[in-house]
């Protein structure tokens, strides 16, 4: 099998109007120029565009201004960004960038659109988290991969979740960040707390359910550091 490294960027809009015109520009203008390009094997984009304005509720918001778009490339070689970096300037007003590595301990359950480009239905919680001071960084992974993981998928209705761990930051002005998480709900749980935690309606689970996600959550998120943004998802070139 091929090595392949993943870079991720978040963007913010540039001279377009609106929300969906930034998602049009990227989606018709930069992605398939970057989908084209020798070296870029997958494609993935997702952007706080109206289609999610229903999950308003649900944005953290500890760095504004927040991106407005959040690029996923798939790369040969992230050596090389000065090929495709270029591209993607002129289409926004700022970038900046994360090598990572990625694990996926949910592999979405659903079946994608066809179609490279469309949305994928329902909700893409895209979340900055930093490691709190208190925890050393092995403890931090244990804690959120080897014990949260398992409460998040159990008590929400992800359908797929991907965890990103921060290699270095790609930029001078790229806030610190420890680790990018992409969760993806249903379309019902952008404004249902009972859809979100897949209770079916029952109050009491519900309650049990947000409980312990809270609970679970306070072990190794610093509460002062982190961003959640509610995103739809367009996969533009699927790996393989």
């Amino acid at each position: 099998l091929q090595a392949l490294e993943k870079l991720v960027y978040s963007l913010w809009q540039g001279a377009q109007p609106g929300v969906d015109e930034f998602r049009d520009d990227l989606l018709e203008g930069l992605c398939p120029r970057l989908a084209r390009l020798a070296g870029i094997h997958g494609v993935r984009l997702a952007v706080a565009d109206s289609a999610v304005a229903p999950a308003a509720g649900r944005r953290m918001e500890s760095h504004p201004p927040l991106p407005g778009a959040f690029l996923s490339l798939w790369v040969d070689c992230a050596g090389a960004a000065d090929t495709w970096e270029p591209l993607i300037d002129p289409h926004v007003a700022r970038r900046s960038g994360y090598l990572v590595v990625e694990a996926e301990p949910l592999v979405s359950q659903r079946t994608h659109p066809v179609a490279p480009g469309e949305r994928v239905p329902g909700l893409c919680q895209v979340v900055f988290l930093r490691r709190p001071a208190s925890l050393a960084r092995e403890e931090w992974f244990s804690v959120w991969q080897g014990s949260h993981t398992g409460v998040a998928i159990e008590t929400q209705s992800t359908f797929g979740y991907r965890q990103n761990v921060v290699v270095r930051a790609i930029g001078a002005d790229t806030l610190p960040c420890d680790a990018i998480v992409e969760e993806n709900f249903p379309e019902g749980a952008m404004a249902s707390d009972h859809v979100f935690y897949d209770t079916g309606g029952d109050d009491n689970l519900l309650q049990q359910r947000m409980t312990a996600m809270l609970e679970s959550c306070a072990r190794f998120i610093d509460f002062e550091h982190i961003d959640v943004i509610p995103m739809s998802e367009y996969l533009v070139r699927p790996l393989g």
